[in-house]
Formats: C-alpha cells, structure tokens, sequence
C-alpha cells in the first residue's frame, strides 16, 4: 500500500500576522483578542499589528504575542503600505490574515511580489459602495477566504453577490477563561430586587439594517404587565447617525411607563458581568454573520431566544438550542419571552443543551485548530 506523502510542514513552524483596522470593541476584535490569549499555547506562532487604535489597545498589548501599532492617515496609505512590508520581510510572516477589506487591501498591496499568503475573514459587517468594491477586487487574489457562518456565505452570494466559490467555513470562537466572573451582579448595581427577572441584549445600535433593539422593547412593553418582576438590559454604543434608533427605543419605553424597568448602559467592558447576571439573552437583529455575543452567552449557559435569519437558525438548529421568532415580530417574541421567563426547567434544559453544543462548536481551541489545518493547506499548494 502507498504511504501518504508526509506533511512537508509537519515540523516548521509557521508565521502568521493578524491585523486589525480599528481596536473598539466588538465582534471581530474580541475574536482577535481571544485568538492573540491563546495562540502560544494551541501551536500557533502569532503576531498582532493595528493600523488603528481604541478601547481594547491596551489588551492586545498585553495579549501575550508580539503587538505592532501603525496609524493610517488615508483611506489607501502609501506610507502604510511600506511599514506593512518592511515589517512583513523582517520577521519573515508566512500568513498575514485581515477582517476588514481596508485591512485587507493594505496587506495585499504589502505582500505584492512575495510567496506571503493573505487570508481574509469575512464577521458579517455590512460594506458600503466603497467597502464592497475592495472586497470584490480583493476576493479573487486571497490564497483564501473565510465566512464565520453558512448563513452568512448564502447571504453574501446572494445579497452581496460575492462570488463565494472557495470559501471556506469556520466558525469563529470565544476563550471561556475570558466569560468567568465572581463578582457584583447587575441587581446589586442597579439596585433591582434580588428575585428580578433579566432580560438582555448586548449589541450596539448601528446606523445600517443590523441589530433591532427596536423590536425588543416593543415586546417587553407588550409582556412587562404579565411579568411585573421582569426587566430589560440593553448594552451597546450608540453609533453616530443611529440616534433615531435609540430614541424610538427611548419613546417606546416612556410611553408604557417603563423606565424603571428598561436599563440603557450604553457600552460596557465587564460583560462576563452582564451576561452572567441576565436569565434570558435576547438576539434581535436583521442580519449577522454569527456574533461572538451570541457564543458568549451560550458558553455562559444562558437560554437564547434569536431572531428568524439564516445564521441564527444555524446556531439554534431548528429550536434544539435556542428558540427563534419571526423577525422583527413583536408579539411572536412577546410569547417566547413569557414562555422562558415562566417555565425554570425550560430555560435550564435550553441553557444545557446550548452550553454542550457551544463547547463543541464554538471553543476558541476549535477555532484555532480549524485555522492551523487552513494555513497548512494554502502553504502546502
């Protein structure tokens, strides 16, 4: 019998760059965060470099992998570029990974000319004109690229129209280490009565079709008079053009009384606080491409009830691990608020299977073992 060819990477250990654009915190960065925390330890040879700064820069500096910080000054950044390049040839990266398309064009433009294989993850943000065009140029010259979702591979094809023909698929991932918290809760800093029920979602308001917090409220509003003890947790920056988003929200709550009931925090950094203190999470949204908020609250064993788009159906497999309303339907999500929030071995026998299937699917070691087999591939072609 032939023997298969040995690996001819099976005892070199390759190099890989992951850049990020901006460092605020969200989806795609709390992955790179998680990715940098754990790479040494799972065989992967990382380093980090930001061509942007924000709130989580700090944490990547002290993420345990070598951190490079740049600034772009134009949308396309000569100077950039050659900063990009110089520092790609002196450390001798063999993979340079981008999450953004500006990201991604700037490490195609740095590696132009050199054997270095650029990898591109697509996290469900919505591009506009501009965004799209870099990314249908960009597409075709990757060595490869990767959608953090089936759902989100179908709606790029045909909503986007990307040509999705060899993609590939893998889900993003969360460190549970990250989720552990042991200390005040949201009751106690809200002042709510021990036994108040919490309701949460954690999602920015954007100015594009993505989250509905709107939706939300008007099914807490509809419910609040049968569940006297319930409350609603909303988390999330309010992202400039997206002010008539949490107004409506805001006239939503005044116009059923309920302000001392729906909590606005804004953005937080302690969300292994926040979702540890919730009972039910709540995903509202138009359009994902599979958040890491979602995973964090699974992995915390928590009961979620998810709007009805592709990439939550995924997750929830057909009402196995989470259940699902039609969106933007108030008085569907209505009934499935009252249904959790009534029912203590529902919400526990959801939670547990959620949390098993999350451990399986969604384990930040998972998500590197599945990025080592990608980089291997393109680097044996």
């Amino acid at each position: 019998m032939r023997e298969a060819p040995e690996n001819p990477l099976k005892n070199y250990r390759m190099k890989v760059l992951h850049i990020l654009d901006s460092l605020n915190r969200g989806g795609a960065e709390m992955l790179e965060l998680d990715v940098c925390r754990n790479a040494a330890k799972n065989g992967l040879e990382l380093a980090f470099a930001a061509t942007g700064g924000g709130s989580l820069e700090e944490d990547f500096r002290n993420s345990g992998v070598r951190f490079f910080r740049f600034q772009r000054r134009l949308p396309v950044d000569p100077r950039l570029v050659a900063r990009l390049r110089k520092l790609i040839k002196k450390h001798g990266f063999d993979v340079v990974h981008t999450h953004q398309p500006v990201a991604g064009l700037h490490a195609f433009l740095a590696t132009r000319g050199t054997p270095v294989k650029n990898v591109m993850s697509f996290q469900g943000f919505i591009p506009d004109r501009k965004n799209r065009l870099i990314t249908k140029f960009l597409v075709p010259r990757m060595a490869a690229n990767v959608s953090c979702s089936h759902g989100l591979t179908e709606w790029l094809a045909e909503v986007d129209r990307t040509d999705v023909a060899g993609f590939r698929m893998i889900y993003n991932g969360v460190d549970r280490a990250r989720l552990a918290y042991d200390g005040e809760s949201l009751r106690e800093e809200l002042k709510l009565a021990p036994d108040a029920f919490l309701f949460g979602m954690v999602a920015h308001f954007y100015t594009d079709r993505r989250k509905d917090q709107i939706t939300l409220c008007k099914a807490f509003a509809r419910v609040a008079d049968d569940l006297p003890d319930a409350h609603l947790i909303l988390v999330g920056r309010i992202e400039p053009g997206a002010e008539a988003k949490y107004a409506e929200c805001r006239r939503i709550v005044a116009e059923n009384g309920l302000a001392a009931r729906v909590h606005f925090l804004g953005q937080r950094d302690d969300l292994a606080k926040v979702v540890k203190s919730l009972d039910v999470y709540v995903f509202s949204s138009f359009y994902e491409g599979l958040p890491i908020a979602l995973m964090e609250a699974m992995l915390s064993k928590k009961p979620c009830i998810l709007s009805d788009i592709a990439p939550h159906r995924e997750v929830s497999s057909d009402g196995e691990f989470a259940e699902v309303f039609e969106t933007e339907n108030a008085d569907e999500l209505a009934g499935k608020l009252v249904k959790l929030a009534r029912d203590a071995d529902f919400r526990e026998d959801l939670a547990g299977r959620a949390y098993e299937f999350a451990v399986r699917t969604f384990s930040i070691e998972a998500h590197l073992e599945n990025l080592k087999k990608l980089y291997e591939t393109i680097l044996n072609q």
